[in-house]
């Protein structure tokens, strides 16, 4: 909680249960939820499932879940809520990090998708189709794009040109088959890509 104080955040409220949470949000009343996967009274999943309770009644609002392992399944449910905008799902050792933490808040409290560079890892290792499609390059563009970075921070994190970014993603998209529309977030739908193949289960 100082934590997210210190970078300028109000928070409204710190709960310890599912249902507490649930009361805690109503429609409005926040910009941005963050909560663990596990919670009382069994510490399985009730965190996940109040944070999917709430994008159900919200649809958009920012939430970004924490978890002590990376759980694909749970990745993959989170994302597809309301076709994953304002949404993030990091290892808890990334809250170490201060300034990655905070970076990652901001971005999903403004719509943005943060997905923790383990969870790519994993799935880029396990996933072979429609993957296979993509050359090298086009994994690491794609990786970069599942951890929420923007084309000028992907440009500058592979020491290429924005233009060489966007033909690398615009490649990705029509090997993956993703349809068009300004209503669909096809960036989003790249890493869906990734987590509804069988396999990543």
């Amino acid at each position: 909680m100082g934590l997210l104080q210190r970078f300028g955040h109000t928070v409204v409220a710190s709960v310890g249960d599912p249902d507490a949470l649930l009361e805690a949000v109503p429609p409005g009343s926040a910009d941005i939820v963050v909560t663990d996967v596990r919670m009382p009274p069994t510490f399985t999943d009730e965190g996940m499932q109040a944070a999917l309770k709430l994008r159900r009644a919200q649809p958009g609002l920012p939430v970004l879940v924490l978890s002590q392992y990376v759980e694909q399944t749970y990745a993959a449910e989170l994302l597809d809520s309301d076709r994953g905008a304002g949404i993030g799902y990091l290892l808890k050792d990334r809250v170490g990090d201060v300034a990655q933490f905070a970076d990652a808040v901001s971005r999903v409290a403004e719509g943005g998708t943060v997905i923790d560079p383990e969870v790519v890892r994993q799935l880029v290792s396990q996933t072979k189709q429609p993957l296979d499609r993509l050359t090298p390059r086009e994994l690491e563009v794609l990786g970069l794009m599942a951890e929420g970075r923007a084309n000028g921070a992907i440009a500058a994190a592979m020491f290429v040109s924005e233009a060489a970014v966007a033909k690398h993603i615009a490649s990705i998209l029509t090997k993956l088959d993703l349809p068009q529309g300004k209503d669909t977030h096809r960036r989003v739908l790249a890493v869906l890509a990734y987590l509804r193949d069988p396999r990543t289960r």
